[in-house]
């Protein structure tokens, strides 16, 4: 599979595990339910990402942040904003440094007000979108709010 990270288009093999699915090694993500009952075998993994949606809380993450390389903020869908906090406040009040990457139902068109507010990585539901969304990180040259990155 094909995404966006950092301003360019790259392959990922990183695969969700389903919470009733048995885990496996290498790259993967898990909710955040999941993330707090196997903790202790998820850091031993040591390339494991939390999937959180909008219902969830950040707080829940903020001490274990040092221990996660990816979180994903999934849009489970196009009209629910709460993803766009989410990432402004792993970014700014938690200094998060690893990998934030949207997923699930988003558009090309919101890509550039995501990486504003410190979203770095974009997978999409249609591979075919992929060139459109990297173009759109460069839609606007002038802004009014300083960004989070």
């Amino acid at each position: 599979m094909q995404i966006i990270k950092d301003h360019r288009i790259i392959d990922d093999s990183r695969s969700f595990v389903a919470d009733d699915a048995e885990l496996k090694d290498g790259d993967i993500s898990v909710s955040l339910a999941r993330w707090k009952k196997d903790k202790d075998l998820l850091k031993a993994n040591g390339n494991t990402g939390v999937r959180i949606g909008p219902a969830d809380s950040v707080e829940d993450l903020a001490a274990d942040l040092n221990d996660i390389p990816l979180i994903e903020l999934d849009f489970p869908a196009f009209a629910d904003g709460r993803i766009f906090s989410h990432a402004w406040l792993l970014r700014g009040r938690y200094h998060y440094q690893g990998e934030i990457r949207a997923t699930g139902h988003f558009m090309p068109d919101q890509v550039f007000y995501l990486s504003r507010v410190g979203v770095n990585a974009f997978s999409l539901e249609k591979a075919e979108d992929l060139p459109l969304a990297l173009n759109t990180l460069n839609d606007f040259s002038v802004t009014y709010q300083k960004s989070i990155r």
